[in-house]
């Protein structure tokens, strides 16, 4: 097993592998770029059992390795934290932002997640990508089984785009937030997204494209969403996710008609003339439970005071707001969402998933907008934090995680404190000042003039939120990187997070921690721990008897 230091000192050493593939998932060119695919996987990774029977040696290789001590431990409640896009480069920055905000150096100071007990890193690519996206990457955290770029809750049996192919039962994959339901438990999801989003989707939906949230995304791709149900629909009235107790997130648009306009002037997308919040308020009345919608921060709130059975927020009519640009009246932070959420499904005595994302620091990445990625971080380090306050290290496993890296880099050898958001003390060979914290790629490439970088300190909008940091490679958006993310574990089983494995082993290790879902579990192991005393007893007592 892996000692948290040792991970550490691994994770300071990493060297970025770089990012080789310059087609972002939703450029066109990115799939003439995946026809060009030099080798292809093996052909068990595309079924479902390959994954599986993959975790579920890797969970016993660490029974094998763990300390008996923990083996009588197991979660009543999980807490999964994604930073989305947050890679280990970005945890350097925000940690250095967030001491040299409190006015230190800042390079020694932690997130909150940095202090638990367990570190491991994970592998992020897909099936079909060496750089992944958010959309396989969830169904490899959430379900527990690698796909390809763009699909969610299927197997690497379901090319993108295909609806036929994702109806078939054995593509069809079940989330650790349904394991949970299964085993009488509540689940819900948390984002600054919209809630029909790739992460958060990965708990709930199965469909072929990312995009497919509402009808008319579906009708574009010349696929019919009475086969195929969009995101949207498939939360509100499909299993599991018509049974998760809390949903709190962006995206109003997805579930109201082309002839709504929400709360805040935003119009809805969809073409068949459903309003979706309202069939899940009808589907709640007929269930006989109770239930609140909410749409603002002062709504929440007063909400919180007497948490119904079920409860939807919708904060925008998009993603959420960054927190630096937010309306502190109409936004709530992620913190309290996460603090709501948890006092909300904490009244099952038998337990329950949450699934919390900061989704955001991702977008701000793909814009080149150092300071409002790092901003991000640190709000969601803030709603661990508050979870951590909130619930046991006895019986609550929290795991926090990252799906994919960015191509940002912390480069340079200035002082220690010397500002993260500002140059380096270092000027390039034509005496040019460059930033600390660039880009490989992204919107932010300055045309050089007479072969020289131009000067982007001088800029008029420089050190603006929405000032972007400099690139090398000119692109529309950024993309992902390819290296290994963290994974940080505190609670019951923490220690089997360690090591460097496959991302889709990470529901497997909660679920084994929890006693739910197929597979191995630790009160198995514990049950066998304790036996083993017992039973070598009795056969010492049956081998004196014949003595005697």
């Amino acid at each position: 097993m892996w000692h948290s230091t040792t991970v550490l000192w691994y994770i300071v050493c990493l060297i970025a592998i770089g990012n080789g593939d310059r087609y972002h998932p939703e450029r066109p060119s990115w799939r003439a770029a995946a026809a060009r695919q030099v080798a292809a996987p093996d052909a068990a990774e595309y079924t479902a059992q390959h994954w599986t029977e993959e975790a579920q040696a890797g969970i016993r290789a660490r029974q094998r390795g763990a300390r008996a001590s923990t083996a009588e431990h197991t979660a009543r409640n999980i807490v999964m934290f994604l930073g989305d896009g947050m890679s280990i480069t970005t945890l350097a920055a925000a940690r250095t932002l967030l001491g040299q905000r409190q006015g230190r150096t800042g390079e020694e100071s932690q997130l909150a997640f940095e202090t638990f007990p367990t570190v491991g890193l994970t592998k992020t690519y897909c099936i079909n990508g060496q750089i992944a996206d958010s959309s396989c990457t969830a169904t490899a955290y959430l379900c527990g089984v690698k796909a390809n770029r763009g699909t969610i809750g299927l197997s690497g049996a379901v090319p993108r785009y295909d609806c036929a192919a994702s109806l078939q039962e054995a593509a069809r994959l079940n989330s650790i937030a349904a394991w949970a339901l299964d085993d009488g438990r509540d689940a819900g999801v948390v984002t600054t997204t919209r809630v029909t989003h790739a992460s958060p989707a990965g708990a709930f939906a199965k469909v072929a494209n990312r995009h497919w949230e509402n009808d008319a995304e579906i009708l574009k791709d010349n696929q019919d969403p009475n086969l195929c149900p969009d995101i949207a629909q498939q939360l509100v009235n499909s299993y599991p996710g018509n049974l998760f107790k809390v949903i709190l997130g962006g995206g109003r648009r997805e579930f109201l008609p082309t002839s709504s306009v929400d709360e805040e002037g935003t119009v809805g997308r969809r073409t068949d003339g459903r309003n979706l919040i309202e069939e899940w308020q009808a589907d709640k009345r007929a269930r006989n439970v109770s239930y609140g919608y909410v749409w603002n921060r002062n709504q929440l709130m007063n909400v919180a005071e007497s948490l119904p059975e079920y409860l939807l927020g919708l904060f925008e009519g998009d993603h959420l707001q960054y927190h630096l640009e937010a309306d502190s009246a109409t936004e709530p932070t992620l913190a309290e969402l996460t603090e709501v959420a948890i006092r909300s499904l904490s009244r099952n005595g038998k337990g329950f998933f949450l699934f919390v994302e900061g989704g955001r620091i991702d977008h701000a990445h793909h814009d080149n907008l150092v300071e409002l990625a790092l901003d991000e971080t640190l709000e969601m380090s803030a709603a661990v934090a508050r979870a951590a306050e909130l619930l046991s290290e006895d019986d609550s496993l929290i795991v926090v995680t990252a799906d994919h890296a960015h191509v940002m880099t912390l480069n340079g050898y200035s002082p220690r404190g010397t500002d993260i958001l500002g140059p380096s003390n270092d000027r390039d060979e034509a005496g040019v000042p460059y930033m600390t914290l660039s880009y490989s790629n992204g919107p932010g490439f300055r045309p050089h003039v007479n072969g020289t970088r131009v000067d982007v300190t001088t800029e008029t909008n420089y050190r603006r939120v929405d000032w972007m940091s400099h690139v090398d490679v000119p692109l529309e958006s950024e993309t992902h990187g390819g290296e290994d993310v963290a994974v940080f574990a505190r609670g019951p089983q923490h220690a089997m997070f360690a090591g460097l494995y496959e991302q889709s082993q990470l529901p497997h290790l909660m679920a084994y921690a929890a006693c739910i879902g197929p597979g191995l579990h630790a009160c198995s192991a514990a049950a066998t721990h304790l036996l083993a005393p017992a039973v070598l007893t009795a056969i010492a007592f049956l081998f004196l008897s014949k003595l005697m």
